[in-house]
């Protein structure tokens, strides 16, 4: 280093010392303070939590089985699993207590009562990467029988028409719609 370089690089030293100097209190006072102010607010929380009165808390199980609503006391579900970020698929029984078809394969929430019996939505799959791939399927209560009426590749549809015999499903999977038409 030649003799202007070496002042310079002196000087430069000099100034960032004294920033780093000057600095320095100014930052661990402000972390102090941050620190404090935290602890503080803290034990406030505490406190002002052990005023309350006592109440019990009450966690939902997800094992229990909860009556379905919309089916007229007739069938309840428990929760079997939760899709990230999608649906949720259900075990399903009779509430009376009798065997059924429906305790052998798991279904989604859609439940739509017609004349004939409920359509659901049975999963084929659990598997998340596989989803949607379901049938919409006719339980018939009186005779605990399950009919696929159809396979979906989408949870958005349902029950358009029903002209005698014949059901009309519309369908949309975000890009593209169709229609289904099913015999009964």
């Amino acid at each position: 280093m030649n003799k202007f370089q070496l002042i310079i690089h002196n000087i430069f030293r000099f100034l960032w010392n004294a920033i780093f100097v000057i600095s320095y209190p100014v930052m661990a006072t402000f972390g102090l303070l941050f620190v404090g102010l935290t602890y503080i607010f803290s034990a406030l929380s505490r406190f002002l939590a052990n005023l309350r009165p006592d109440r019990e808390v009450q966690v939902p199980k997800k094992t229990d089985w909860e009556e379905l609503p919309n089916t007229n006391g007739l069938l309840e579900a428990k929760v079997f699993k939760q899709i990230m970020f999608g649906p949720t698929c259900f075990q399903l029984r009779r509430k009376d207590g009798v065997p059924s078809v429906l305790e052998d394969y798991y279904f989604g929430g859609k439940i739509k009562f017609i004349d004939e019996g409920l359509l659901l939505e049975k999963w084929n799959t659990t598997d998340p990467k596989s989803l949607p791939d379901f049938d919409v399927c006719l339980y018939d209560p009186d005779r605990d029988s399950l009919t696929a009426l159809t396979n979906m590749k989408c949870f958005d549809w349902h029950l358009s028409e029903r002209n005698d015999n014949q059901l009309l499903f519309k369908w949309f999977d975000g890009t593209q719609g169709g229609e289904v038409n099913v015999a009964l």
